[in-house]
């Protein structure tokens, strides 16, 4: 089944399409009465007043969820062939992220998380222009605008801060200037909220934004023991990856080896920014989805033992199917 999607093939765009919504048919054929949806963050929304929680109804918010998670996957895609991460041009990267955009059942509804991939991607897109452009500062300025939107959404979005930084250290020479740019960038957003704050005589709450940066972080997490199930098949296949990484290593381009690395990290700082949410919902995961698939999709391009790699990749996809609707 992947192999068809080893070619930049436009006739695939229609076969995504047809995959998008069998991964989605066992939830849309037992819809709650009720989904609820925030756009943005309670300290946004007294001066961003933006609410869409009865807009849409059950199924209109699951159809809208999986055109959102269709317009991503494509444009993640273009992003990875236009930067030849993975040697070629393919369509594996949509594959894996329409696939694992339908791993939880949180995922296929709106959410801010979903809607902050948004951002990841053209995060991913402006980070790896960095390695070419002889300045960077204009770009590293546009990233920290970025976080500073994607906070607004999302809180816990704020620790991409970190994942620039860092990719300004794998990607170029140290230079202050491109540093403070992207912190000019991200107070640029939070000074507009200020004001907002300040014109509705709620300065004196405005620390109260940053309270759950120091929350502790847990020492468990309490997730349903079907969701430990589905995710075995990831975790084979994500260590595969890791191993077909690790052997190609070297022999990449160096821009290549980089751009790995920089995904990696956003995958490990989007796994781990949780918990300064106090209403965890695994719904926050689907900002892994970006880094995963194009290490996924890096993977299933390279496998050789075909058997292997179609039955690993239908064993997940069986497994995302039989747990939608054995929870219903």
């Amino acid at each position: 089944m992947t192999k068809i999607f080893r070619d930049l093939n436009p006739i695939n765009i229609l076969w995504l399409g047809v995959f998008l919504i069998i991964l989605r048919l066992a939830f849309i054929s037992h819809l709650p009465d009720h989904i609820e949806f925030t756009f943005v963050e309670n300290f946004a929304q007294s001066v961003l007043p933006i609410s869409f929680e009865n807009f849409f109804s059950p199924t209109n918010n699951v159809l809208t969820a999986a055109v959102i998670v269709f317009i991503q996957a494509l444009w993640l895609n273009h992003v990875v062939n236009y930067y030849n991460l993975l040697g070629k041009p393919t369509f594996l990267p949509a594959l894996m992220y329409i696939t694992v955009s339908g791993l939880f059942v949180p995922f296929l509804v709106l959410s801010p998380p979903l809607i902050c991939n948004f951002l990841v991607i053209w995060m991913v897109d402006k980070l790896f222009s960095f390695y070419k452009n002889d300045s960077a500062k204009t770009t590293a300025y546009d990233l920290g605008m970025i976080v500073g939107i994607g906070t607004l959404i999302y809180f816990p979005f704020i620790y991409m801060f970190l994942a620039i930084w860092i990719a300004l250290i794998i990607f170029r020479p140290f230079n202050w200037r491109e540093w403070a740019a992207v912190l000019v960038g991200f107070i640029t957003i939070f000074l507009f909220l200020a004001v907002g704050y300040y014109l509705t005589d709620r300065i004196d709450k405005f620390y109260i934004i940053w309270l759950p940066l120091g929350s502790s972080f847990p020492n468990k997490i309490q997730i349903n023991y079907y969701n430990y199930l589905v995710l075995i098949p990831v975790i084979i296949i994500l260590i595969l990856s890791f191993l077909r990484l690790r052997q190609n290593y070297f022999k990449s381009f160096i821009q290549t080896r980089k751009s790995f690395q920089v995904l990696s990290v956003i995958f490990i700082i989007a796994s781990l920014s949780f918990y300064i949410k106090a209403n965890f919902r695994l719904s926050h995961f689907i900002l892994c989805a970006v880094p995963a698939t194009v290490i996924f999709g890096y993977y299933f391009l390279y496998a050789t033992k075909r058997w292997f790699y179609e039955t690993l990749y239908i064993l997940l996809v069986l497994t995302i199917i039989y747990f939608q609707f054995n929870k219903f």
